[in-house]
């Protein structure tokens, strides 16, 4: 007896199928121990504000001509008002010559994380960058020395970078201080600017001294 026997062919096209193969170059990666990302430099902390002409400040003592508008101002003798003053009685005239101070940057804070580290000279270097190019500004910074603590005084700091007060007699004890390597106690306290000759030795050679 012969069985009849049905064979079904698959007549569709066969698609050649790669299977994967351990390659010999695979190896598993160890994890890695003890891996922390780089910490970010650390900054010193600066707060700054724009000084415009028109807010008429007056600068006493000395200073270079650029930092200000010299203007001479007329003012009569009863100026102040004077009550008792007859008005038939001729009042003499004065005149004076004020320094405003023109657009410029004024360094009201600034504090380093650490010492003697640069910081505070680097956050000075920028600051002084950005002054120089803008044009309105001109190079032009100022601050006023006054210590946060009895102990702390940043006017070595600034004297050292340039920065100059509008006092010869406060200048003369930063010399001193230098010369005779003493910290500045006690503080000297007043207006400090950056002259044009020195914010040029400034940026390129960081600190002076």
């Amino acid at each position: 007896m012969i069985n009849n026997v049905t064979t079904t062919m698959d007549v569709r096209p066969q698609m050649a199928v790669a299977k994967p193969t351990p390659s010999v170059t695979s190896f598993t990666m160890p994890p890695i121990l003890g891996f922390k990302s780089i910490p970010l430099k650390e900054k010193a902390q600066i707060r700054v504000k724009k000084i415009k002409r028109g807010d008429n400040l007056i600068v006493p003592g000395d200073i270079d001509e650029d930092y200000v508008d010299i203007i001479e101002e007329t003012i009569s003798g009863n100026s102040g008002g004077n009550f008792f003053a007859s008005r038939d009685i001729i009042q003499p005239v004065f005149k004076r010559k004020m320094k405003y101070l023109k657009n410029c940057y004024i360094i009201d804070y600034i504090q380093s994380p650490k010492q003697r580290c640069g910081l505070g000279t680097e956050a000075v270097k920028n600051l002084a960058e950005k002054a120089m190019f803008d044009p309105k500004a001109e190079g032009r910074i100022v601050t006023f020395s006054a210590p946060l603590v009895k102990e702390s005084s940043p006017a070595l700091f600034f004297y050292k970078l340039g920065f100059r007060f509008t006092s010869p007699e406060a200048n003369e004890r930063m010399e001193e201080c230098l010369i005779k390597k003493i910290p500045d106690i006690p503080a000297q306290v007043g207006m400090m600017y950056l002259p044009k000759s020195r914010l040029h030795k400034l940026l390129r050679y960081g600190e002076l001294f």
